[in-house]
């Protein structure tokens, strides 16, 4: 990397947040299958743009189709596809877009280097808290049931681990209730920290 400079552009990232008339952020959603990332993060998308912010969703199976698409689930290709998105979406808030991702983001670890690549109180952690037992339950795509089987390696919280976060900025524990109470607290944060109006 010896020979590759930064380019630096003539618009700002100040420039564009101007433009757009608010400060982006990235909320990261974590958490187990089925816990309701994906569902509660489109909501939220959904909220933030009726009061027009703009706005991008990055999901763990979507990109998976293109940008990561090869990347299996062992440890390192799980390490490498955050790594990636987390680069993605440093890249969303230098043009001055709000960027949800929703991704299992299972390592400590990995999730730190993420916010690692972010100015303080522009990464915010969402905890997506459903228990294991309720994700199977709902378990929409039949993943539990394969990995319980044995058909599906490495399936976390299952053959691979889930290290909780230890102090996420939003913790929603999504056992009990509706996907629209999940994203109104979410939504009740973003304004407590003036990220919203």
């Amino acid at each position: 990397m010896s020979n590759v400079v930064w380019h630096q552009t003539t618009i700002s990232n100040e420039d564009r947040n101007k433009l757009l008339s608010q400060k982006p952020f990235v909320l990261w959603f974590t958490g187990l299958s089925a816990s309701g990332k994906s569902s509660i993060a489109n909501i939220v998308e959904q909220k933030l743009y009726q009061m027009k912010y703009n706005t991008y969703l990055l999901d763990g199976d979507n990109v998976r189709h293109g940008l990561n698409r090869d990347l299996g689930f062992n440890e390192k290709s799980r390490v490498e596809n955050i790594r990636r998105i987390g680069e993605v979406a440093k890249l969303f808030i230098d043009s001055g877009i709000i960027t949800l991702t929703a991704f299992i983001s299972p390592f400590k670890s990995d999730r730190q280097l993420v916010r690692e690549l972010f100015d303080a109180g522009q990464f915010i952690e969402v905890f997506i808290d459903s228990s294991l037992e309720t994700c199977e339950n709902r378990d929409p795509k039949g993943m539990y049931i394969k990995a319980r089987k044995g058909e599906i390696e490495n399936f976390t919280g299952i053959s691979s681990p889930y290290e909780v976060p230890v102090s996420p900025e939003i913790h929603v524990v999504n056992n009990l209730i509706t996907l629209d109470e999940a994203s109104d607290q979410i939504i009740t944060h973003l304004k407590e920290k003036k990220l919203i109006k």
